[in-house]
């Protein structure tokens, strides 16, 4: 099982001391049976040291198989840990063009669901080990005592797991389909969580959204289940019927057959008896590794970036003076819309203006020019020197963004991830009407329960607290009022540009693109600039731009 195989490779030396305490336990339970046998049922030792020496190899038995189970749940918790660790580093270093292929809902449920699978299977690995163990020895002790019962014994044994297998195995095609299943209803979930307000207006939609999409794909995981437990109990019941039945197996191999004395068969079952909790719950147990297995294939069929455990430390381009795209393309998976080839130069200090119907390419656009995606084709020049696959960190280092779907942080950051310039932050709060409504700590914003516009001016105020060289704007203004808009425009887009800011902002706001150097617009994934008589005739009235 690969999963088993991963934590061998990387925590090889703490495995084998794990399993050296397993087989010290199943070597003490087995001892402890035959001291039984020995002193209690054969010889039936009147000794006072008999108590103590049984009391104490009890409490031994519970020592080391405590120890060897925590060890073991240890074990698996560090690399749960280390696995939940790694995936969300290999989410952050992977391409953002592929996070959004995956969705957010795929990645939730594999940091919830899935890992929570593996996790599970971890603290009932110790019993299946146990279970394991425990059986290999008792048969090694059960041989001692009378070969031709271990062999008939064995068969019965070796039914009784080929049942349980048959079972499991259909418990794990059904959590195979589950898991599938989960995606589903995390997106369900999310519809219905994040659509909330619509969906309480339109009472009509609300009972679509409910009735076909969340019932059938709440039913569909009722329905397998329903189907991996009742298998599961099933593996279990059988399990148990069939060790039961092994005892009575036994002594009529004794007392019919006369294969052996009623010592010897009362030892097999004491044996026997011994191994019945130990191999149930091994049992029990598999469906939770079997489900972990398809939990981890699940995690890897994410396909994201090869973990790192460094985090790069991108180099500026503090003198750089042009930026420039030239013939860059893309396309997205499906083919449905493409943009390019798109040739432009932007200078150092700038103000440009970007305006576009919906759908035109706006942000694809934005996207290429801070590095969030990659051009299929064409390449991106600082100052006439291609900008190479190898350097993404380093190119991006240049941007800060707004974007329309703003993610507020709560931790004001300067350059290098170092605590924001307080004067810096100050001056901010104060131009953005907003030193009265952020409580901040510590450099920490401690209330974000605010309006669109104003997570807008946050979000803005996290950006320039970065204090880099670019900041692209998607439609920042939109959501501010009429007047706090003309302040932006009139009053915050210059303060910027006299502290050496180049911004890039996608805009409708018609009125204000006299302030901008250059007014640029995307019409079918096509990149213009629009000078003379189309820049006035935009100014004067952009809706008409986007007809």
């Amino acid at each position: 099982m690969e999963l088993l195989v991963l934590v061998w490779r990387q925590y090889r030396w703490p495995f084998i001391s794990v399993m050296a305490l397993s087989l010290a336990s199943a070597a003490l339970g087995i001892g402890l049976i035959a001291f039984i046998n020995q002193r209690l049922i054969e010889t039936a030792d009147t000794s006072l040291l008999v108590l103590p020496e049984f009391l104490g190899l009890l409490l031994l038995l519970m020592a080391v198989t405590l120890g060897s189970q925590l060890a073991l749940t240890t074990l698996g918790h560090h690399f749960v840990y280390r696995l939940r660790s790694e995936f969300i580093k290999r989410i952050l270093d992977t391409h953002v063009e592929r996070i959004e292929q995956l969705g957010s809902a795929s990645l939730l449920a594999g940091l919830t669901s899935d890992v929570r699978n593996i996790t599970i299977a971890f603290v009932r690995l110790p019993e299946l080990v146990q279970g394991i163990i425990l059986t290999i020895g008792s048969a090694a002790y059960l041989w001692m005592l009378s070969g031709k019962m271990l062999l008939v014994t064995a068969i019965w044994m070796a039914v009784t797991i080929w049942g349980g297998f048959v079972l499991v195995a259909r418990v794990y095609k059904h959590m195979a389909t589950l898991r599938e299943t989960e995606d589903k209803l995390y997106t369900d979930f999310q519809t219905v969580l994040e659509g909330r307000k619509e969906l309480t207006l339109n009472r009509e939609r609300a009972e679509y959204v409910f009735n076909n999409l969340y019932i059938p794909d709440a039913q569909e995981y009722r329905h397998h289940i329903i189907r991996a437990d009742t298998f599961h109990l099933s593996a279990v019941n059988w399990s148990n019927i069939m060790m039961l039945g092994a005892i009575g197996l036994v002594f009529w191999m004794a007392n019919s057959l006369g294969w052996a004395d009623t010592n010897v068969a009362a030892t097999y079952s004491l044996t026997l008896l011994f191994l019945r909790t130990p191999l149930l719950s091994a049992v029990g147990a598999l469906p939770t590794l079997l489900t972990a297995q398809v939990a981890f294939n699940k995690l890897n069929k994410f396909a994201l970036a090869p973990f790192k455990a460094e985090f790069p430390r991108p180099q500026a381009f503090p003198s750089w003076q042009t930026l420039e795209l030239r013939n860059v393309t893309f396309a997205y998976q499906d083919n449905a819309f493409s943009v390019g080839p798109i040739n432009l130069t932007i200078k150092r200090g700038e103000l440009l203006f970007l305006i576009g119907g919906n759908g035109s390419g706006k942000s694809t656009l934005a996207m290429l020019l801070t590095g969030l995606y990659q051009p299929q084709s064409g390449e991106i020049l600082l100052d006439g020197k291609p900008v190479s696959g190898e350097q993404p960190e380093d190119y991006r280092k240049l941007f800060s963004a707004v974007f329309t779907d703003v993610w507020l942080f709560d931790q004001l950051l300067g350059p290098e991830g170092k605590p924001a310039n307080p004067q810096l932050v100050e001056k901010w709060l104060a131009q953005l009407k907003m030193a009265h409504k952020l409580e901040l700590r510590n450099g920490r914003i401690v209330n974000l329960k605010l309006s669109k516009g104003q997570k807008k001016r946050v979000a803005l105020l996290l950006a320039l607290a970065e204090e880099r060289d670019i900041i692209l704007l998607d439609e920042w203004a939109a959501d501010q009022d009429p007047h706090f808009r003309r302040e932006f425009y009139q009053v915050l887009l210059p303060l910027m540009q006299e502290m050496g800011k180049t911004i890039f902002a996608i805009s409708h706001d018609d009125h204000y693109f006299i302030h901008a150097d250059r007014l640029l617009e995307m019409r079918n994934g096509q990149l213009s600039e629009l000078t003379g008589e189309e820049r006035d005739a935009a100014s004067r009235d952009a809706v008409a731009r986007t007809a």
